[in-house]
């Protein structure tokens, strides 16, 4: 029997912003209680969604704020680590993650799975899958195997992407030439023009993090500003 789906929350993403609500170890953010007020007051300024990592904050986020909430699980730090296994990646389909965000760039996955195996996965569970890719190729691919939108999420951080400093709109206009899912824009995104930029280069929403929810990334940005 083929699994039932909710409706499909992808269509409530058209056009708008996606705020990511993380904070790296060590940071004082990285707190539930304090990600869960930042996605809460990420839903007051108008987001569509957020994006949240690991099951514990997926949970107390879907709880708290009436948005689609893209969950991750970042588990190490080379290689393929954002939901790197099927495990991890029903792990938020269970904490109620509506869509399941993971890398889908060519590298091996610790598991020996494929990205198309999580895509069955997720997709058995009710959810829906964001393929994270560093390369048009990978986004291609990951869209071929099922992902329900493909993000530039790894753009300048996974290998065979360029390393640079502003938002990677040659790929966000790549992949809306050769896709047919929704592609969303992530990575490097600090302005409201920087995003309008990524919609007008054929993104289908642009998530932005660090520029609205990193308060210790961005004092230590101006505080250098000011270093002689």
């Amino acid at each position: 029997m083929t699994p039932r789906r909710p409706a499909s929350p992808l269509t409530a993403l058209t056009g708008r912003l996606i705020v990511s609500c993380q904070a790296p170890p060590g940071d004082p953010m990285r707190d539930t209680g304090t990600l869960v007020r930042m996605a809460r007051s990420a839903q007051a300024g108008g987001a569509a969604a957020v994006r949240v990592n690991e099951p514990e904050v997926v949970a107390a986020t879907a709880t708290a704020v009436d948005l689609p909430v893209i969950g991750l699980w970042k588990d190490g730090d080379t290689g393929v680590y954002i939901t790197p296994t099927v495990r991890h990646a029903l792990a938020l389909v269970d904490a109620g993650a509506a869509i399941v965000a993971a890398d889908a760039t060519a590298r091996p996955r610790p598991d020996g799975s494929t990205f198309a195996d999580l895509v069955a996965a997720v997709h058995a569970g009710g959810g829906f899958v964001m393929a994270d890719v560093a390369t048009a190729d990978e986004g291609r691919e990951a869209a071929a195997q099922g992902a329900d939108l493909v993000s530039t999420t790894l753009s300048g951080y996974a290998p065979g992407s360029p390393r640079q400093t502003l938002p990677d709109l040659e790929l966000v206009a790549a992949l809306a030439r050769s896709v047919e899912v929704p592609v969303v824009a992530e990575g490097r995104i600090a302005t409201p023009e920087q995003a309008a930029a990524a919609l007008a280069a054929g993104a289908t929403s642009v998530v932005v993090g660090t520029a609205i929810t990193a308060p210790t990334a961005l004092t230590r940005l101006f505080a250098a500003g000011l270093t002689p």
